[in-house]
């Protein structure tokens, strides 16, 4: 059955806990910040330099993911109730990335079991919005009317996949750690290349 009172509150609830989540990952820095002593600024940055560099990609990562997830439901005005789990399980993922990722600043970044909780995270989160897509392919009257047939699976299956890969590399090749996810970097252009075939 396809609902579309309280759709509104489905995606305000999903742009609150995003907006939490990412403000969740500064938090570890600025707790670091009350303890700078006689440091300078520059100094604080220098030593902070990789958590710096962890919170600025969970941030893109999790911008990439909202980014993604807005797009998918700026085509509907509708949900089910098999479509709210899959949300809220892609929420999930979002409200645990920041865990990983501050595991990751206290560990090193090789640290294989650390660096395979953080992409598998993505993975999950991945493989969620894979989900909410194919609910919404199977229930055309989620879309809105002008937006039918523009909600492709294929879209979210290869970000999946390669999602899925940058995790058995980092398994795999353990001293790999983050570099593993360079392998998303052709996700743009796999995706147009499967959606013109």
């Amino acid at each position: 059955m396809v609902l579309t009172r309280g759709f509104d509150r489905l995606v305000n609830l999903s742009d609150a806990v995003i907006a939490i989540a990412v403000t969740l990952l500064i938090l570890p820095l600025v707790d670091a910040a009350g303890d700078i002593g006689t440091r300078s600024p520059a100094q604080f940055l220098a030593d902070n330099a990789e958590q710096l560099f962890l919170f600025v990609l969970s941030f893109v990562v999790i911008a990439n993911f909202w980014l993604v997830h807005h797009k998918l439901y700026r085509a509907i005005d509708g949900y089910t109730i098999a479509l709210v789990w899959a949300n809220f399980l892609w929420l999930l993922t979002i409200v645990f990335l920041p865990f990983p990722t501050e595991l990751l600043g206290q560990s090193s970044r090789s640290d294989s079991v650390v660096v395979a909780l953080y992409i598998a995270t993505m993975v999950l989160n991945t493989y969620a919005g894979c989900i909410q897509q194919w609910i919404i392919v199977r229930k055309p009257e989620l879309q809105l009317e002008g937006s039918r047939g523009s909600v492709r699976l294929s879209a979210a299956l290869v970000p999946a996949a390669l999602m899925t890969v940058a995790l058995v590399l980092s398994l795999v090749v353990p001293g790999l750690g983050l570099w593993a996810l360079l392998v998303l970097l052709p996700s743009g252009l796999i995706t147009k290349w499967v959606a013109r075939g």
